[in-house]
């Protein structure tokens, strides 16, 4: 089975899966990039944005999990997805955008529960549900620690 363009380039995070190195940080670096088009922190936006990619994760992830195993390092469209989930509602503000990113990154590596667990569904659900919790902690912790900063701030 080979794999067409249009799903090479979503699953894989824009190409970022085939890299060597650290796979998800770059997806997860793409996401942050386009998350810095001017009007992409729309939250109307964002939300049909990771719906969609959602969908397109689960499907594209079931096809490369056909082709390269059990939750490939080459499909990173859940890095993307989750990052853009963490970006949501935090405003286009370079700390609190790089802090997202970094929280993101560690929940997503250390897996707290159940990310762990949702994990090992086998297919694109169990692909793209560990990178959506990632992004909830991620929401959970930065949003008061914008609250707090914002405060002492103002």
């Amino acid at each position: 089975m080979k794999l067409n363009f249009l799903i090479n380039l979503l699953g894989s995070g824009f190409y970022t899966g085939f890299l060597p190195k650290m796979p998800g940080t770059f997806a997860s670096l793409a996401a942050l990039l386009i998350y810095m088009i001017p009007g992409f922190e729309n939250p109307v936006i964002m939300i049909f944005i990771v719906s969609l990619f959602f969908v397109i994760g689960v499907k594209t992830g079931n096809k490369f999990e056909e082709i390269y195993g059990k939750d490939p390092s080459k499909c990173t469209i859940d890095e993307v997805t989750g990052m853009w989930l963490s970006l949501l509602f935090v405003p286009k503000y370079f700390p609190f955008v790089l802090g997202s990113f970094l929280l993101f990154r560690i929940f997503d590596i250390i897996k707290p529960f159940p990310a762990r667990t949702v994990e090992k569904i086998d297919g694109g659900l169990g692909i793209m549900l560990d990178d959506i919790i990632a992004a909830i902690y991620t929401l959970i912790v930065i949003h008061p620690a914008i609250y707090i900063i914002n405060y002492f701030i103002n």
